[in-house]
C-alpha cells in the first residue's frame, strides 16, 4: 500500500500487540516479576518474528497493573534483537509526551531498526497517566488534536514554525535525527468513536482501531466514515490502510477456549477496570460476527474474514498476552496464529 509498506498482494499483515499488564494468573494467584514480564514481552516479539508474523506492537500505561510505561525502551531491545518484523507504538499516549520528544526517540528507533518504526499515538482508555503527569483531563480531546497535529507537522517539515496553547512555540525549530526514510509511518489509535475516526481522516493518517468485542458490524460506521472523511479531505481512501486489534485466545476447538480463557479475561477486567467482564458478552464471541477472537483457529479465521468484508481492512492485531496468561499458552497462540490463521486469511485476501 502506496507510503505504508503494506504489500496487499501477500494478503492482510497478521501481527501482535501488548499493552504490557502485569496481573496475577487467574488460577493460581501468582505474579510473575516485573523483570520477568518485561522480558515475555521481547521473547514474544522474537517469538512473533521467528513465526513469521508481519507487526509487534506495544502500548503504555501508566498505572498500576502495567509494566510497559517506557514501551520506546522496550521497542528498542526489540528492534536489537529482531531483523525483520515491523515494530510499532500501540498506543503512545501523545497527550501526556512532548511531541518533540516522541518523534525523537521514535526516529532514532527507526534508524536504529533500519526503518521498520511506526507510530500509533492515541488518547489513552485509562486516565491514571493524566493525574501522574499533571495533565488536567479538561483538555482531554483539545491538547491531544493540538499534539498529534505539532506531531505530523514536525514529520512532515525539517524546519518547524509552531504556536499552540499545550506547548512553547517553536520558531525555526530542526528537529534531530530524522527517520530513515525521512518520515516516520503514524497512524492515529481510534478506540471505535466515529468521530475520533473521522478526525483521522481529515488528517489524512491511517486508523487503527479497537475492537474489544460486541458485533463486528458496529464498527462499520467509524470504518466508513473515515474513508469519507478521508475523500473529502482531498486523499484517495484506497491509499490508507486500517488496522483492527482485538484479544485472542485459540485452542484445539471452540468450547475449550472459552472455558480456558474466561477466568483471565474476566479477572483481567476486574484487576484493571474494578468489574469482570461480563460472561453474557463473552458468550457471544462463539458467533464468528463478534469482534471477541476466542475460538479454534478456524472460527478465528472465519471472523477475521468476515470482518475483512466489512471493513476492507490490511492488518490484524491480536492480543494474547492479557490477563496474567502463563507464558507457555502464549507460545501455542502464536504458533497457531502463525501456523494456521495467518496462512489462510492471507491467501483469502490478497490482491493480484
Amino acid at each position: 500500500m502506496k507510503g505504508y509498506n503494506i504489500d496487499e498482494s501477500k494478503g492482510m499483515e497478521i501481527g501482535l500487540y501488548s499493552l504490557g499488564d502485569l496481573l496475577p494468573d487467574a488460577h493460581t494467584g501468582n505474579t510473575i516479576s516485573e523483570q520477568e514480564r518485561i522480558k515475555n514481552i521481547v521473547q514474544t516479539a522474537r517469538l512473533a518474528e521467528e513465526a513469521g508474523l508481519d507487526v509487534f506492537s506495544l502500548g503504555e500505561s501508566h498505572q498500576k497493573y502495567f509494566i510497559s510505561q517506557a514501551h520506546q525502551v522496550i521497542l528498542g531491545y526489540i528492534a536489537a534483537v529482531t531483523s525483520k518484523i515491523k515494530i510499532s507504538s500501540g498506543v503512545t499516549v501523545l497527550s501526556t509526551a512532548d511531541p518533540v520528544r516522541v518523534f525523537e526517540e521514535f526516529s532514532t528507533l527507526d534508524l536504529l531498526s533500519d526503518g521498520r518504526i511506526e507510530l500509533i499515538p492515541g488518547r489513552a482508555s485509562r486516565t491514571g497517566v493524566y493525574k501522574l503527569m499533571g495533565i488536567s483531563l479538561r483538555d482531554y480531546e483539545a491538547i491531544f488534536e493540538e499534539k498529534f497535529n505539532l506531531l505530523l507537522q514536525l514529520n512532515r517539515e525539517r524546519v518547524v514554525n509552531w504556536k499552540g496553547k499545550y506547548r512553547p512555540a517553536l520558531e525555526d525549530a530542526e528537529i534531530l535525527p530524522r527517520p530513515l526514510n525521512d518520515r516516520l509511518i503514524i497512524w492515529r489509535g481510534v478506540g471505535g468513536s466515529a468521530a475520533s475516526a473521522i478526525k483521522a481522516g481529515f488528517q489524512g493518517v491511517p486508523m487503527t482501531l479497537a475492537t474489544l468485542a460486541g458485533p463486528a458490524s458496529a464498527f462499520k460506521q467509524s470504518v466508513d466514515a473515515y474513508r469519507l472523511a478521508l475523500d473529502q479531505n482531498g486523499y484517495n481512501a484506497s491509499e490508507f490502510p486500517v488496522a483492527t486489534t482485538s484479544l485472542c485466545y485459540i485452542a484445539d476447538d471452540t468450547s475449550t477456549a472459552m472455558r480456558e480463557y474466561f477466568p483471565y479475561m474476566s479477572s483481567g477486567f476486574e484487576y484493571v477496570n474494578g468489574r469482570p467482564f461480563s460472561k453474557y458478552l463473552f458468550a457471544e464471541a462463539k458467533n464468528s460476527k463478534n469482534t471477541l477472537m476466542v475460538g479454534n483457529w478456524e472460527l478465528i479465521v472465519e471472523k477475521i474474514l468476515y470482518q475483512h468484508e466489512l471493513y476492507g481492512h490490511q492488518r490484524f492485531l491480536a492480543q494474547v498476552d492479557f490477563g496474567g496468561l502463563p507464558f507457555s499458552k502464549i507460545e501455542k497462540i502464536i504458533d497457531i496464529l502463525a501456523d494456521k490463521v495467518a496462512p489462510a486469511v492471507r491467501k483469502e485476501t490478497k490482491k493480484d
